[in-house]
C-alpha cells in the first residue's frame, strides 16, 4: 500500500508487521518472567515522553555547569568532517573514529558532543539528541563548532548491554547458570524494546513528515537509523534491518523536499547500499523530484542500478550510422 506521503508504510512489510506482533508478545508475557529486571511497561503517552523528542533544542545558560571546565574543549571544523560520531546509549552524540590528522588531535574515542552550532547563523546548540546533532552538522554551510565532553576512556555509553555480575561470575569460571540465563532474558527483552522504540520513532517522523516539517522528521529519522543493532543478521543473511533501509530513504526524501541534493544522494547511497532494491520507486518517487533532477542521481542509478537502455550503445549506433552517411 502506497503512503500519501510517497514514503513506504512500514506495516505493509511482512518483517515489520512480524516485528509488531513479537513486540506485543513480549511486552504481555514480561509480566510473568519475575527472574527479568526489566521496567513496567508504559503506557503509550508515558512512552511518548520516554523517548527522544523532535524538538530542535536551543543552547541557555545553566546555572551550573554539567561538567568541570577541565573536562570540556571546543573544535570549529571545515566541513566535511573526518571524525565520526555514534549514537550513545543514553541517546547523546559520541566520538567512535577519530582520523590521523592534526586537526582531529583533540578527539579520543569515546568523547561526547555537549554543543554544536546552529544549522545555520552564529547560534549554538545544546546536543540534546544524536539525531539533532546530526541534523546541525549535515545542514550547515559554514564550518561546524563542537563543545566537547572529555569521558577519558569510559566507553560505557557504547556498550550494546550490561553485564550482571553473577553473568560475569559463570562466564569466567566457564559455567552456564542462572545468571546467565537472566542476561539472556535481559538483552532479549532489550532488543525488544528498541524494535517497539524504533517503531513508534518511525511512525512520528512520518506524521511531521505529513505536516511538512521536514527539519523534524530529518532529527527523528536519523535516530531511527541511528539505532540500528550492531552485528545483525536476518534469517536470509541480510546485514541491515528493514526499517534501517527505510528511514535511510526516508532521510532522502526530506532532504530533496528541501532541495538539499548532496545529502539527499548521500542517504540514498546508504540505502541502496544496505540492500535496498526497488530502483524504480527511487527513479519515480515524487518525494525525490529534485534530487531525480540532478546529472549525479542518474550517474549514481546507473551504478546501483544497470539502465533499461545502455547509454553506451546507444552512442556506439550512432556513430556508426553517422559514419556510413
Amino acid at each position: 500500500a502506497a503512503h500519501p506521503c510517497n514514503l513506504y508504510a512500514l506495516d505493509s512489510r511482512p518483517e515489520i508487521h512480524r516485528a509488531r506482533q513479537m513486540a506485543a508478545s513480549l511486552a504481555s508475557a514480561s509480566a510473568s518472567l519475575a527472574s527479568v529486571a526489566r521496567r513496567p511497561a508504559a503506557s503509550p503517552s508515558a512512552r511518548g515522553r520516554g523517548r527522544a523528542r523532535a524538538v530542535v533544542v536551543r543552547a541557555q545558560a545553566s546555572p551550573a555547569a554539567e561538567a568541570p571546565p577541565s573536562d570540556l574543549y571546543e573544535v570549529t571544523l571545515p566541513k566535511p568532517l573526518d571524525v565520526k560520531f555514534a549514537r550513545g546509549n543514553d541517546g547523546g552524540a559520541y566520538c567512535v573514529v577519530v582520523p590521523p590528522e592534526a586537526k582531529y588531535d583533540a578527539f579520543e574515542i569515546g568523547d561526547k558532543i555537549m554543543k554544536v552550532s546552529a544549522s545555520f547563523g552564529n547560534e549554538v546548540w545544546d546536543a540534546s539528541s544524536y539525531g539533532q546533532v546530526i541534523y546541525a552538522m549535515k545542514n550547515r554551510n559554514g564550518d561546524i563548532y563542537l563543545q566537547m565532553k572529555r569521558m577519558n576512556g569510559d566507553l560505557s555509553a557504547l556498550e550494546v548491554n550490561e553485564k550482571s555480575s553473577a553473568f560475569k561470575s559463570e562466564r569466567g569460571g566457564g559455567n552456564y547458570g542462572s545468571g546467565t540465563k537472566e542476561q539472556q532474558m535481559n538483552n532479549y527483552s532489550k532488543k525488544k524494546e528498541l524494535e517497539v522504540q524504533r517503531l513508534d520513532m518511525f511512525d512520528e517522523g512520518i506524521a511531521l513528515y505529513n505536516k511538512d516539517d521536514f527539519d523534524n522528521a530529518l532529527i527523528v529519522f536519523e535516530e531511527v537509523a541511528a539505532l540500528e543493532p550492531k552485528n545483525f543478521m536476518s534469517d536470509n543473511f541480510e546485514t541491515s534491518t528493514e526499517i534501517f533501509k527505510v528511514a535511510q530513504y526516508n532521510i532522502a526524501c526530506c532532504f530533496s523536499k528541501q532541495d538539499q541534493t548532496a545529502n539527499s544522494l548521500m542517504a540514498l547511497k546508504r540505502c541502496m547500499a544496505s540492500g535496498w532494491t526497488d530502483y524504480r520507486k527511487i527513479r519515480t518517487d515524487a518525494s525525490l523530484s529534485n534530487v531525480q533532477k540532478t546529472p549525479a542521481f542518474k550517474e549514481m542509478m546507473d551504478k546501483f542500478d544497470e539502465p533499461l537502455i545502455n547509454q553506451n550503445a546507444i552512442n556506439f549506433m550512432k556513430n556508426m550510422f553517422g559514419a556510413k552517411k
